[in-house]
């Protein structure tokens, strides 16, 4: 108990080094925004077009940070449930063991397949979680129920005194305010010709404003 205890401890730990990542990815993002336009400024738009590049990098770096982040804390929820209730199977102990290494490493690649045994292990040896979930009333899962997401980011956005047009949990798309589309429109054609670079993890478009 002791030994898994410690490795718990890494996973949640390896969470938060993947948030703050994300959150260095968005200062180097912010730099390079700010180098596109003083390039701009400057009329070099080789430059600009090269801070530019930059910044896309940055910014999906950051998400994809922040995506793993979820994911890696996600599991370890369920791990500590499996801890608790002292019903971690053989084969998940043995991924836990192994996985100190790659959390260190901080390579997203890596750390996504470790998530991937993780997750492959809980399908296929059940730690039987659902019955205490169902009798506290707290279900620790490694998915998140949409509607509510979407709740809340409106939520936010009411309180923020900002317009939030998201696709609804129904299925019914709603556009995005004309400044968004205006700012992809300039985006789309300020990077049109921008080569494209290999992301470890997969996302999400999403929107960046200058």
């Amino acid at each position: 108990l002791t030994s898994h205890t410690g490795h718990l401890f890494n996973l949640k730990f390896a969470a938060k080094e993947l948030q703050r990542n994300s959150k260095k990815c968005d200062k180097e993002e912010k730099a390079e925004k700010a180098k596109v336009k003083q390039a701009i400024q400057k009329g070099n738009i080789e430059a600009a077009r090269i801070h530019a590049e930059n910044a896309i990098r940055q910014k999906h770096q950051s998400i994809n940070f922040l995506r793993m982040s979820a994911r890696v804390d996600a599991v370890a929820s369920r791990v500590q449930t499996a801890v608790t209730m002292n019903q971690l199977s053989k084969s998940i102990s043995e991924v836990v063991k192994s996985m100190d290494a790659t959390l260190k490493s901080m390579n997203l690649e890596k750390i996504s397949e470790l998530m991937a045994k993780f997750e492959s292990q809980f399908e296929t040896h059940d730690v039987q979680t659902a019955q205490m979930e169902d009798t506290m009333g707290n279900c620790t899962t490694l998915t998140t129920p949409q509607n509510e997401v979407e709740t809340l980011l409106h939520e936010m956005a009411d309180e923020a005194g900002l317009d939030l047009n998201l696709e609804l949990p129904s299925g019914q798309p709603s556009s995005l305010p004309s400044s968004a589309a205006s700012a992809e429109r300039v985006t789309h054609q300020l990077f049109i010709t921008m080569p494209l670079y290999p992301i470890a993890i997969s996302v999400r478009q999403s929107h960046w404003y200058s």
